[in-house]
């Protein structure tokens, strides 16, 4: 499938979707409400096929929290990228893509942990790898107060 018929693909799921190079990979910015539609449309369609989710993150732009998903298909050898912006910075949540990839119940829990992204519908969202005592904020978060002041801006 070519670059061109993957947008295709993700604009029947997601209209309004921005297409843009992200280093080495393309990649489609949409809005969290079309996510999950996209993801299963790209797992799904046998001409796609992306049946590898190798990476998923966040990224703090300080207004905003993207929500980062790379994909493959290794039948294929494709690789994309989607962005899901979150505006909500209060209260970040998008639905879970978990059941799709069971790779992103790990990824899932860590953007949990040190950006505070909730995933609807995830079993097991908890706190992977700092304390549930952990103090206020989010250590990842551009925002994030660091009281013994390691990093700063």
């Amino acid at each position: 499938m070519s670059n061109e018929e993957i947008q295709i693909l993700i604009t029947e799921a997601a209209p309004g979707a921005v297409f843009e190079k992200s280093g080495p990979y393309n990649a489609a910015v949409i809005q969290p409400e079309f996510l999950y539609a996209v993801m299963l449309k790209l797992r799904n369609e046998p001409e796609a096929d992306f049946d590898y989710l190798f990476c998923e993150t966040c990224v703090d732009f300080l207004t905003y929290i993207d929500v980062v998903y790379h994909l493959e298909s290794r039948k294929y050898k494709n690789q994309f990228v989607i962005k899901a912006r979150l505006t909500d910075r209060v209260n970040p949540s998008i639905r879970t893509v978990s059941d799709i990839w069971r790779t992103a119940e790990y990824h899932e829990r860590e953007a949990f942990d040190f950006f505070g992204v909730k995933f609807e519908h995830h079993p097991d969202m908890r706190r992977i790898f700092l304390e549930d005592e952990w103090m206020k904020g989010y250590p990842l978060r551009k925002d994030y107060d660091d009281p013994i002041n390691i990093v700063s801006l």
